[in-house]
Order: C-alpha cells, then sequence, then structure tokens
C-alpha cells in the first residue's frame, strides 16, 4: 500500500480508503448488508495497509455504522482511523450533537471518533450549524475524547467552499466530491488548492463518479483509452488521474464486491502525486471532451429556466437524459428514478414559459418531451 500525507496531521493515511455506503446487499435491498461479505472486504483491505474507513449515520438506511461496530471487531478498529458524519438535517437544537453523536458511538461500538465530519454542507445547513455553535460543541467533543478531528463533506459552490474554509482555522480536514469530469464542480479543482494551501488534508469522493467511470465504456470513449501507450481500466485510469494531484490525501472508494476491492487496491499500489505524462493527462482531457459531446441536450445548468411554474425541475431532467447517453441506460434510470414524480418532465403542461428564458435558445418543451419518452418507461 502506498502512504500519503494528511493536511498538517502527523499520520500518513493510506492512498485508498473504504468508503462504506456501497456495500454488498441482499436482493437489491439497501438495508440488507450481506454482512459475511462485506466484512470479509473490509478485513481483506485493512489486511493489506487500508487504514482509513469512513461511514456515514443515513448509510444503508442507517446500518452501516451498526454494521462497521461489527465488521471492526477483533482488534481491526485499532487498525485503522475510523470517520463518520453528523448528520446536519436531523439537527433541530443544540442538543441534539451529544446526542447523535452519542448515538453513533453506540452503533459504532467505539469511544472515539478518529476523524467528524459536518456531513454535506451547503447554504442552508452550514448558517444553520454555525449559528446553533457546532464549532464550540465539537471543540468540547475534543477536549473530552469523544472527537479526535474535525472536518466537513461539501456540496455547493466553490464561493461557499472558500468561505467555510476560511470560517474556522481549527479544521483538520475537508472531504470533496472529485474526479476528471468534475473538476469545475462544486468545490473543484479550486477549492481542492485553496483547502490544500490552507493546511487542510482534502479528501476525494465519487473519484469514478459513482460508477459513471468505471464501467464498459461507450465505443467513442473506448477509442480513445484504447490509444494509451500505457494501458489501464477505465476505474484505474480515473482513480490515477485523482491521486495524481499531490494535493489529494487520500482516496475514497464504495466498494460493493470483493473484485473491485482487489482492482481498487492493485490501482493504489500503482498510485504517486504528479506521476501521470503530459500526454497521458492529455488523452484524460479528451475523454472527458468525448464524454461532453455524447450529450444530446446542451444545457449549462445555469437555471434561467428555473422555477417552472408546474414544478418540472428542468437542468435535473436534463442531466439525467445527458448521463443516460454518456454512462449508459441504467444510469439514466436511477438518476430519473431519484427525481420526485411532481418534478419529472411529464408535469410539463408546455406552457411555453421557459424557452424564452434559455440562454442556450433550448427546445425545452420538445426536449422534455424526448427526455420523457426515454426515461418515464424506465420509471418501474
Amino acid at each position: 500500500m502506498k502512504y500519503r500525507t494528511f493536511g498538517k496531521l502527523d499520520w500518513k493515511p493510506s492512498a485508498l480508503g473504504f468508503g462504506a455506503m456501497r456495500l454488498p446487499t441482499i436482493a437489491d435491498d439497501e438495508a440488507n448488508i450481506e454482512e459475511a461479505e462485506a466484512t470479509r472486504m473490509i478485513r481483506y483491505a485493512i489486511d493489506r495497509g487500508v487504514n482509513y474507513v469512513d461511514t456515514a449515520y443515513p448509510y444503508h438506511r442507517g446500518n452501516s455504522e451498526k454494521f462497521l461496530g461489527r465488521a471492526l471487531a477483533d482488534g481491526y478498529r485499532e487498525r485503522v482511523k475510523l470517520a463518520t458524519k453528523l448528520p446536519c438535517w436531523l439537527v433541530e437544537t443544540a442538543d441534539d450533537f451529544d446526542r447523535l453523536l452519542n448515538e453513533q458511538l453506540d452503533r459504532l461500538q467505539t469511544d472515539h471518533i478518529d476523524f467528524y465530519l459536518l456531513h454535506a454542507l451547503n447554504q442552508e445547513s452550514w448558517p444553520k450549524m454555525r449559528d446553533l455553535g457546532v464549532l464550540q460543541w465539537a471543540e468540547g467533543a475534543i477536549a473530552d475524547g469523544r472527537i479526535r478531528h474535525l472536518g466537513f463533506s461539501f456540496h455547493d459552490s466553490p464561493e461557499l467552499f472558500i468561505e467555510i474554509v476560511d470560517a474556522y482555522d481549527q479544521w483538520t480536514f475537508c472531504q470533496i466530491q472529485y474526479n476528471y469530469m468534475d473538476e469545475a464542480f462544486q468545490a473543484g479543482t479550486r477549492g481542492l488548492e485553496y483547502a490544500a494551501a490552507k493546511g487542510l488534508a482534502v479528501i476525494a469522493m465519487e473519484p469514478v463518479r459513482g460508477g459513471r467511470l468505471a464501467g464498459t465504456p461507450h465505443p467513442v470513449i473506448r477509442k480513445l483509452w484504447d490509444r494509451a501507450p500505457v494501458q489501464r481500466t477505465p476505474a484505474d485510469w480515473a482513480l490515477q488521474w485523482v491521486w495524481n494531484r499531490p494535493e489529494v490525501s487520500l482516496l475514497l472508494s464504495g466498494m460493493s464486491t470483493m473484485e473491485q476491492v482487489q482492482q481498487n487496491l492493485a490501482s493504489a499500489e500503482q498510485s504517486k502525486a504528479d506521476s501521470l505524462t503530459p500526454d497521458e493527462l492529455a488523452l484524460v482531457a479528451q475523454v472527458k471532451e468525448a464524454y461532453a459531446k455524447l450529450s444530446p441536450v446542451g444545457c449549462t445548468d445555469c437555471k434561467y429556466c428555473m422555477p417552472c411554474p408546474h414544478g418540472v425541475n428542468i437542468p435535473r431532467n436534463f442531466n439525467v437524459y445527458n448521463e443516460a447517453f454518456m454512462y449508459g441506460i441504467e444510469h439514466g434510470k436511477n438518476g430519473f428514478a431519484g427525481i420526485p414524480a411532481e418534478q419529472r418532465p411529464d408535469a410539463c403542461i408546455q406552457c411555453g414559459e421557459c424557452e424564452p428564458r434559455c440562454p442556450q435558445n433550448l427546445p425545452i418543451i420538445e426536449l422534455l418531451g424526448n427526455v420523457d419518452q426515454l426515461l418515464a418507461k424506465q420509471k418501474s
């Protein structure tokens, strides 16, 4: 296993961290973890040098933390740094901070959390947490030993990310979505470089974009990868691209099979900052551009078309539609399933209010019909 630096902390994290969000399940029931196999996978990874395990309160419908409490028995808890997250959306009063943390400690069968994150901070949750005094509370939890280090995960604009980084000089780390398709998405490269320059460790999540960059690629993409002098799987290309950034402290992968664990461990063995050649980086940029060209709808997510008077989430529907072409219909199906029924394209009554507001002059009504035709039949 290769090890990297973790901000200002005197500790070396494994290049690969184990994310306990996509564990194997029984009968496709997210809440029903296949415990024997999941335990085998996690212990296999730890035995081969993985020393960071990440979970959160809602993963596997609340069962991930409970599972890890059992899986990390027999001495495995002492061999890893354990991370979990405060579910900010469940916090109503400051009393909830202690209640939730203590519940998580009980679930995880441990007396402390090594790395505790404020989960999924955004423009709504951050002011609420800040004003309820979460930072002062966390200092108390660190003082009494229940938490060792405080950080946050993030899903919003780079400007808000920078504001949060600057708001507290005791952050140890942060966690951002980062992959070669999302350099300019949310915190992105700008946030990565800013946080690292301020001394924070930066954990990269979604390195293969929820599996989209790891599966059998579109023939156009496959042809590009085949041109590389060094042959890698699409997943390995995505992982090596993230590890190539020296600012990345570790990469989290949510692994669902033992095969994925073994493949990711093999990739981690080859990882190194600044290891990709200029030609290899140029190739990844070409792949990114090719993916973008596969998108049939030129929506830039500017949201000028919003709000729709009838509740249709126009940019989200277009994003799902594009992903069906870029990454395969199964990804489109999964994305469409996540859109509330009242926000889907069949709620459109063709009033036409959106089209004059679109800077790209897209025929929105016609395109929503295409989305409905392709994806609405995937509801079931």
